[in-house]
């Protein structure tokens, strides 16, 4: 990272010298000319420092590069932004046309639009209108989710925005990095991993077909979208309803998915997202949503009936509200350009608007006794912890109807048990009373117990 560093710091040390040409040139001092035609950025060499990574990949000008470095100094040399802290005389206050806010624990000067105008301007109010395209919505620094204007107060000014590099772009700047957000209120979403491989997913040969269908488009969507031109008649993104009873492997294709491509998968905390006060819900979605536009990531609602419902007939202001964040959020699903997985227990609880609208339902049934016997083969068999000459896993398969999730939870009851004997050894009884217990958290209770 000595590389980048060395980087911004030639950029800092230039941004810092048009900044005083500006000033000069504003106080009227000396005849000078514009400091961005006086003073030409540092030269990029070819190597693979991030920040220079970036400014190759977007060929930002001058200007581009200038209003990007205003956004950063407050992360990196607040003091470098000290300069417009100077007071006006004459109104003993700060000068309008330098912009700027004051945050609530930062000490720093923190920019906006408007002070990037006068960095890049001054009072030319010509060559402030030609810059004016750097902060519209189509410019790259907001396309491409680099930089945000923060509207404090919407009915202000335009320019009277905070210009702030994305949480993205910051880590990118700095580390090279991918973003991984923490979770928040804002972000209530925690990334999925597992140790697990694809050779471990046990699943029906059908769904296995059809994940694999979906598999294939998460590792050639850009292909099929752009270089088949499949964008003029598919949107972007892929989206898919897991449905199936609990343990059956849908939270586990899902991190899978993700190992295999490479793709973070995050699975959104429902709880954190539904609020009981009208419009709160789709604020929450449309904060989710906004930290996810941008980014190659697969996002996962677990128990998405807790949202995801059906719509009902409009009889009061809640059955209103709850219809509206369903609309809402079909709207925000069918707009995501990354891939979006529903799970539920039970296609029946969703709303059937979500059919249309996604690529795939893949049902996800309880195994089969050849599955199941697969399943616990490869939980018990060649592992460190030694088994009994009785065990038989056949028996067990045909006889207890259960899915790879209540195999796994049964694991750990015949190795406690094993633990402490000498030998070690899991016996069937353990398994057996293992099963047991498993099957009694779900209610059900064999004969001769």
């Amino acid at each position: 990272m000595v590389a980048n560093a060395r980087i911004i710091q030639n950029e800092i040390e230039w941004f810092r010298t048009v900044l005083e040409q500006r000033f000069l040139l504003h106080a009227g001092e000396h005849p000078l000319p514009d400091p961005l035609d006086a003073c030409p950025p540092p030269q990029l060499d070819d190597g693979a420092a991030p920040y220079a990574a970036i400014l190759r990949q977007y060929q930002m000008k001058p200007a581009e590069r200038l209003v990007l470095m205003l956004g950063f100094l407050p992360h990196i040399k607040p003091d470098a932004l000290d300069l417009f802290f100077i007071q006006n005389q004459s109104v003993q206050r700060r000068f309008t046309e330098f912009g700027g806010l004051t945050g609530l624990s930062h000490n720093g000067f923190l920019p906006t639009a408007e002070t990037a105008l006068f960095l890049l301007a001054g009072s030319n109010l010509d060559a402030r209108l030609r810059y004016h395209h750097l902060f519209h919505p189509t410019h790259f620094f907001f396309t491409e989710n680099i930089l945000r204007l923060n509207h404090r107060h919407p009915e202000e000014p335009l320019f009277s925005a905070a210009v702030q590099v994305t949480p993205e772009y910051l880590e990118r700047l700095t580390t090279g990095k991918p973003y991984q957000p923490p979770f928040s209120t804002e972000f209530p979403a925690h990334r999925l991993t597992t140790p697990y491989e694809w050779k471990d997913l046990v699943l029906d040969p059908l769904t296995e077909q059809d994940v694999a269908d979906m598999l294939t488009w998460i590792r050639h969507q850009t292909v099929l979208l752009d270089d088949w031109r499949l964008r003029e008649r598919l949107k972007a993104g892929y989206r898919t309803l897991f449905y199936g009873p609990p343990g059956t492997g849908k939270t586990l294709t899902a991190s899978l998915l993700g190992k295999m491509t490479d793709t973070p998968v995050y699975r959104i905390d429902l709880s954190q997202v539904v609020s009981k006060y009208i419009g709160e819900t789709e604020k929450n979605l449309a904060s989710l949503f906004d930290h996810a536009q941008h980014q190659n990531w697969i996002l996962f609602f677990d128990e998405a009936d807790t949202l995801f419902g059906k719509r009902t007939e409009s009889r009061n202001a809640n059955d209103r509200a709850a219809n509206q964040q369903i609309s809402y959020l079909l709207q925000r699903i069918e707009d995501f350009p990354g891939v979006v997985i529903l799970a539920t227990n039970l296609r029946s609880h969703l709303d059937a608007a979500f059919a249309r609208r996604f690529q795939s339902i893949i049902h996800f049934p309880v195994p089969n006794p050849e599955q199941r016997l697969r399943l616990w083969t490869e939980n018990f068999v060649n592992k460190p912890y030694p088994l009994a000459a009785d065990v038989n896993f056949r028996k067990l398969a045909d006889a207890y109807e259960l899915a790879g999730g209540n195999i796994i939870n049964v694991l750990r009851f015949p190795c406690l048990k094993a633990i402490t004997r000498t030998p070690p050894l899991i016996t069937s009884q353990d398994l057996e009373l293992g099963v047991r217990r498993e099957l009694h958290k779900d209610g059900i209770f064999l004969s001769g117990q």
